[in-house]
């Protein structure tokens, strides 16, 4: 009984359900946290194919979809349909990482709706793929140890800091990008997590992000009755500044509307299922390092095989199953493990109730509205934590057994050479466009791969047997003293 009532108690524990008031805030910062992310993939990728322009009814609804379906996917992550799920605290969202891929294809077929058909098809086979390799990812467990999967989460957790910058200085593209204002709006934001998460208790200390961020709304409000809403470029064009609300795109919103299914009818295409499934291929590697840094760095333990291989398995069929709503690929959500891992705010009940609030925003488009003017500044406030967070989480992996000149040499390789490449744009244009289409969008999938092969080659040595020796028997010892607690 005491560790039932443990459980309903603590948003730190998986398991139990705590109080509502407390779960509201905790799922809705996660939703804050990703919202623009999951939908941007889905803004460029019809922007690519012209539907943005040419049928914005169509348009409309595939941004609904996307968040109803990314609430319902999260739900299956968490509590699982038999195999279907790791049940671990995982907020899924669009994919990022299918973009240089889909862009591609769309450019290769010409656009319009009949490309963005063939890539929901590809999306269609590519998550099934996913799926079978979920299956067997215990007796492929042994190709990621620590090392690797610490070196993928390292990875991930560097290539977002970038993303989490952008956004601080008031999101990519913005005219006003790095003013004053927009440093000025996320620098209270950061400030303010800050300070709640350590100096007060209680809900206002766990739910610092979700706070921060109502205060970077409120912050623009008052900005937005004080200071100049508009600017003139060097060209002369005026332009609206980032860090303005939008409350005309509320106002002008649904109540509500019914979600349509297969709003863009599938093809299946050879040129777009090949590429497409090779990314799932990695998707599923960055799927098992969000995993292990989410598990390590929220509830200090590794993934269980059978964790890894539910989150796997829902990856993919949660791909296929967005595709039948004209959604792109679903995956495990960086920026969310990000979030638990510098909270360790892990509890299933919470991050549900994020969950249903992503899925009445795929029912209400004014919900929905509410989150979607949030200016990019505030976001960034508490991105850059977030994202840095992610990177610790690596680090913390990468030296669970010590740091031996074995492990030393696998994540400086894999760092300086797999991600170094990854990330410099051009670098490795002579390998062919086929390799730059899979390795030269980021620095991620060279570095995971780095880290596995060397991983392989260089044997262990004495002293990486003796470090993991001492860390079973640490690992023992603290089992042991939770076990006589309880």
């Amino acid at each position: 009984m005491k560790k039932e009532t443990a459980a309903h108690a603590s948003p730190y524990v998986f398991e139990g359900r705590i109080p509502l008031k407390h779960a509201i805030p905790l799922g809705i910062q996660h939703v804050l946290a990703m919202f623009v992310g999951n939908l941007t993939p889905l803004i460029i990728i019809c922007g690519a194919c012209g539907i943005t322009s040419e049928n914005p009814a169509l348009y409309v609804t595939l941004l609904q979809n996307a968040m109803l379906v990314a609430g319902l996917v999260t739900l299956v992550q968490l509590y699982s349909i038999g195999p279907i799920g790791g049940k671990v605290p995982i907020i899924m969202g669009t994919s990022s990482g299918f973009l240089g891929v889909m862009k591609s294809v769309a450019a290769s077929m010409g656009g319009g709706v009949i490309a963005y058909g063939a890539i929901l098809g590809a999306s269609i086979v590519g998550g099934l793929l996913e799926t079978v390799l979920g299956f067997f990812i215990k007796p492929l467990r042994k190709l990621f140890p620590p090392v690797v999967t610490g070196t993928v989460v390292l990875a991930i957790g560097l290539s977002l800091i970038s993303v989490g910058v952008n956004s601080f200085a008031g999101g990519s593209g913005a005219k006003d990008f790095g003013s004053l204002e927009n440093l000025a709006v996320a620098a209270a934001v950061l400030v303010v997590i800050v300070v709640l998460k350590h100096f007060t208790k209680g809900i206002t200390s766990t739910s610092s992000i979700l706070f921060g961020i109502i205060f970077g709304y409120l912050l623009c409000a008052v900005m937005g009755m004080c200071l100049p809403h508009t600017a003139v470029t060097a060209e002369g064009v005026e332009y609206t500044k980032a860090w303005v609300l939008n409350w005309g795109k509320i106002a002008d919103a649904a109540w509500f509307s019914v979600p349509a299914l297969l709003p863009v009818k599938p093809t299946f295409e050879a040129a777009a299922i090949v590429p497409v499934c090779i990314m799932f291929i990695v998707t599923a590697v960055e799927t098992v390092g969000d995993t292990s840094g989410c598990i390590e760095g929220g509830m200090g333990r590794e993934a269980t095989d059978t964790e890894l291989s539910g989150a796997v398995t829902c990856d993919g069929l949660g791909s296929s199953f967005a595709a039948l709503f004209g959604v792109l690929p679903n995956t495990s959500f960086s920026q969310n493990v990000g979030l638990v891992t510098m909270t360790r705010v892990v509890n299933r009940f919470a991050l549900a109730v994020g969950a249903v609030f992503l899925v009445l925003c795929g029912l209400s488009p004014k919900l929905a509205a509410v989150v979607s003017i949030m200016p990019q500044s505030v976001l960034g406030g508490a991105a850059v934590m977030m994202f840095s967070s992610i990177a610790i989480s690596g680090i913390q992996l990468i030296t669970k057994y010590g740091v031996t000149s074995r492990i030393i040499t696998i994540v400086s390789v894999s760092l300086g050479v797999g991600y170094g490449l990854g990330v410099t744009s051009g670098a490795i244009a002579g390998l062919g466009s086929a390799i730059n289409l899979v390795f030269g969008g980021g620095g991620i999938v060279p570095a995971a791969l780095l880290a596995i092969v060397l991983n392989v080659l260089i044997p262990k040595g004495k002293e990486d047997l003796a470090a993991e020796e001492a860390a079973a028997h640490l690992e023992a010892l603290k089992a042991r003293k939770l076990a006589e607690q309880e």
